[in-house]
């Protein structure tokens, strides 16, 4: 069952909230749409964050959140079902948080197998949902849609190290 909006929201018309909630096409049109999401979401990643320090990554992804969760709340009310798949803008701003402390990573490996395993990395865990991922799921509205996604995302990141470590460690 679709969570129930915010009354102020309603009165946006759907151009505003179904739009970039599915990022049009992106989520409406073409097959897997999660992982043309998750494209978008890497793409954001290198135009916006790349250069940037893990503040300002953080900082980027809190306001994104916020607004991802009204957007994909009232687009799961307006759907009328949960956590619906064309529904990509979570995909979207979870996915540049895979790249917490991307200059070690980058100080060991190539910048594209860094990109590459992150994207691979977050796909497995978005759509399995291990380690507690899909409980996230479970909050109310946007919050639901989003929290899950931000989980894959951080396990990624964690992943990602540890996986760094341990090559610096064998080598």
């Amino acid at each position: 069952m679709a969570a129930k909006s915010f009354r102020w929201l309603r009165f946006l018309p759907d151009a505003l909230v179904l739009g970039p909630a599915t990022l049009g096409p992106l989520g409406r049109r073409l097959p897997a749409p999660g992982t043309w999401g998750s494209l978008a979401g890497l793409l954001a990643y290198a135009v916006l964050f790349r250069g940037a320090g893990a503040g300002a990554l953080l900082a980027g992804t809190a306001v994104a959140t916020v607004v991802a969760a009204l957007l994909c709340g009232e687009a799961e009310a307006r759907l009328g079902r949960s956590d619906p798949g064309c529904v990509v803008l979570d995909e979207v701003i979870a996915l540049p948080l895979c790249f917490l402390g991307w200059g070690e990573l980058v100080a060991a490996h190539p910048a594209w197998q860094v990109l590459l395993a992150g994207f691979a990395l977050f796909r497995f865990y978005d759509i399995l949902k291990p380690l507690g991922i899909s409980r996230l799921q479970d909050l109310p509205g946007g919050w639901g849609v989003v929290a899950d996604d931000l989980g894959a995302a951080l396990a990624t990141a964690v992943t990602l190290h540890v996986a760094n470590w341990a090559w610096l460690a064998l080598r």
